[in-house]
């Protein structure tokens, strides 16, 4: 039910290194025209460290794994592309529709097709208000089933994230920070939450791949949450201001469920004039190129 791009087909044969990309970014994280854009430059940043880009979508029925200019194109300025978790692949490839995928979709598919390792900008968690709504994104459930590594810069700060580190040591997904000691919070270098585990190399991190292999743990998600830069980071008390903000007018709005997320970066990138934006497009590239020296390391590794 895949197609494989010729170029990562062939790529994944040879054994050599392979990242998936989510496409839910394209379509719905960055503004019009400069997603496109932004999309080539997150397969380039892949590209210069050494590895092959497989930007995942469902194009007209078809889950593509590996995306040509022309589907990358389709995805970015076409208005019937929706945003497709797992639970919504079957529907949609059965249905013949577009979709982007999530970043549990993402590693869904990336599994399947045999790819290890996956970059994004920031996972999907549990919601500030999910005592009452039980809100929680299934990242964490494709994190716990999944055994794809995700390079990350934390999870969303609009979150709750230490209830999100909560979930994902009961689900038991490792967590690693590239680093540092410190959990990051997407715009923020530091969530003010610590991690357990510190990693400061590629190598390391495929060590850790490579040891689940071999312990038979290596059948869930591994997340590496590789940090902004401190001088590239929002300003925390503009982040705060924006969040607080943010909240308020997505309550206003009756905005719920999947549509909090989208609602709160549009809002982040609109009422702080493009720092956002410039931040999170740096997050992705940083991470995009993480990842090929992490897929590199592996399979250097025997």
């Amino acid at each position: 039910m895949l197609t494989v791009l010729p170029e990562v087909a062939d790529a994944l044969a040879a054994g050599r290194p392979v990242v998936a990309l989510e496409s839910t970014i394209i379509s719905h994280g960055l503004p019009r025209p400069d997603n496109l854009r932004v999309a080539r430059e997150i397969e380039q940043a892949v590209r210069s460290a050494g590895a092959v880009p497989a930007t995942i979508a469902v194009v007209a029925g078809h889950a593509r794994v590996g995306l040509d200019d022309e589907a990358l194109e389709a995805i970015a300025t076409s208005d019937d592309v929706v945003k497709v978790s797992t639970r919504d692949l079957a529907t949609l490839v059965a249905r013949g529709g577009s979709g982007a995928t999530t970043v549990a979709a993402t590693s869904h598919v990336a599994a399947r097709a045999g790819i290890r390792v996956f970059a994004t900008g920031g996972l999907g968690g549990v919601h500030r208000d999910a005592r009452s709504t039980w809100d929680e994104s299934a990242d964490l459930q494709s994190l716990a089933t999944t055994p794809v590594a995700v390079v990350c810069a934390g999870v969303k700060s609009i979150l709750d994230v230490p209830a999100t580190l909560e979930r994902l040591e009961t689900l038991g997904v490792p967590v690693l920070g590239f680093g540092t000691d410190s959990f990051p919070g997407f715009y923020l270098t530091d969530s003010g939450h610590p991690v357990d585990w510190r990693v400061d190399s590629p190598e390391e991190v495929a060590a850790v791949i490579r040891a689940a292999d071999g312990l038979g743990t290596a059948d869930r998600g591994l997340v590496v949450a590789n940090p902004v830069r401190a001088a590239e980071q929002v300003d925390p008390d503009l982040h705060d201001r924006l969040l607080h903000s943010g909240l308020t007018a997505a309550e206003r709005a009756g905005v719920t469920g999947k549509d909090v997320t989208p609602f709160l970066l549009d809002w982040f990138h609109r009422e702080s004039e493009g720092v956002t934006l410039t931040s999170n497009v740096r997050i992705v590239l940083r991470n995009a190129d993480l990842a090929a020296r992490i897929a590199a390391a592996l399979g250097r590794m025997p």
